[in-house]
Order: C-alpha cells, then structure tokens, then sequence
C-alpha cells in the first residue's frame, strides 16, 4: 500500500508543534500499526532526519503506553484494540492517516507524539492500595469469600491499563472512566474496604488537581477504551463517594 501519513511533530513541550506530511510506500497489511511507523522513522534516519518519538513498551496490548489518536480515534479505527495490535489491513491503498498524541491539559507533550501521562499515577499513588497486615496474624486471601459477581466485577476493572484513551475520547478530557475503575476494583471486594472512605476522596481530589475534567455523560470513553472498561464503573464511583462524603 501507498499512504500518505500527517503526523504531530513537536520538539519539546514548551515549542509550537504542527503537522508534517510523509508519504509512505510498500505497506503490507500485515503490519502492526507500529511495525509501519518503525519503518518511517528508518527511512527519516536513512536521510539524516529527526525520527518521530512515539512511546511503546510491550507491543502486546498489555502496557497502554503506545497511545496515539489515529484519524481522530484513540488507537485507531478497530475497538478494543490498542495501536500496538492495530494492523495496516484496517486501511485502504492511499489513505491519507492523521496521527497526533493525546489532548488534554492532564496529558502535557513530551516530544512528538509522547505525552506525560504520570497524572494517573498520582492518582493511583493517592489511594489505590489496600492495608496489609504485617503483624503475623494475616489472612489469607482465598480464605475471604467474595461473590463471584462482585469478583468478576473486580477483575474486569482492573483489565484498565491505563493507556488514556477515555481522556483522549472525551469532550471534556475527563478521567473518570480510568479513576473509577481503580475505586471499583478495591471497592467491590472486602479487601478494599478499610480504606474505601478516603480511597474515593483522595483519587477524586487528585483527579481534579490534574486539570482532568468531569464526566460528559456521553460514552465515549467506554467506546473507545482497548479494554472495554464500563460506565457502570463511574455510577459506582459517584455513589462511593457520595457515601464518602456523608460518613464524613
């Protein structure tokens, strides 16, 4: 395949970044997403040219870390599937791809198409964790029952990487769907209970401390999340933390 790429070129974060056309030709369709842009960065080395940054680590789905917005959709056309596992055969002979990092205020560009994305850590950092009793008189987790309905909940939860694409997705560059889904991971099992009051309060605080905004109400994010991550999660938050605010 020939195509016609228009990617995101910014030098560092403080420069004025604009989009710079590179044709490209001999595209198989077997090709990852990435295994393409590997090949545009040989060819700009080859010419003694700046290779376009863009961030990767596991190629596997797993890390979230590859996250571009491919023609105005984060990781691209195909759902629940991230831009490491997006394959060339998604586009025709000639297409014109627009890529470009994530927007937000919470998402600051790094160079190119990489951005900071360490406010999600210090949301996690901020109350995504559980007591461990140390004392020697612990219990063991599979001694606890929990229902399986409550489980399976918690376990498709924390399938969240991380990766951002509901901010990307969202109008309003919100943060709930990846918040919620680390308040509803701790807070569906008995584990997590211990610190439930200011798990919500601290995430929800630091959530809004990053400059993310808040919850459109219009789905995108679920849609556009390589994970399938569900809105219920939110509604679960907002009671969480409702009870948090009136326990005091």
């Amino acid at each position: 395949m020939k195509l016609t790429l228009k990617i995101w070129r910014q030098a560092n974060s403080e420069a004025k970044g604009n989009m710079i056309t590179y044709p490209i030709d001999g595209v198989d369709g077997d090709m990852s997403f990435l295994e393409m842009m590997d090949i545009v960065n040989e060819g700009l080395i080859n010419k003694g040219e700046e290779p376009v940054e863009f961030d990767h680590d596991c190629r596997e789905g797993i890390c979230g870390a590859c996250s571009m917005m491919i023609n105005g959709q984060p990781h691209g056309p195909q759902r629940l599937t991230t831009t490491c596992q997006l394959h060339m055969r998604k586009f025709n002979d000639g297409d014109t791809i627009t890529i470009e990092p994530w927007r937000a205020a919470g998402f600051p560009v790094i160079k190119d198409l990489i951005v900071d994305r360490s406010s999600f850590d210090r949301i996690q950092q901020a109350g995504a964790y559980v007591s461990v009793n140390t004392s020697g008189n612990t219990q063991d987790a599979n001694s606890i029952p929990v229902e399986k309905a409550k489980a399976d909940e918690a376990f498709h939860s924390a399938t969240c990487i991380g990766c951002g694409a509901c901010v990307a997705a969202c109008k309003n560059a919100s943060a709930m769907l990846f918040t919620s889904a680390k308040v509803s991971q701790y807070a569906l099992l008995p584990q997590g209970e211990v610190e439930a009051t200011d798990r919500v309060m601290n995430m929800v605080r630091q959530m809004d401390m990053e400059g993310f905004g808040n919850c459109t109400n219009t789905g995108a994010c679920m849609i556009e999340c390589p994970k399938g991550i569900k809105l219920e999660n939110i509604a679960r938050m907002n009671r969480e933390y409702l009870k948090a605010e009136t326990l005091g």
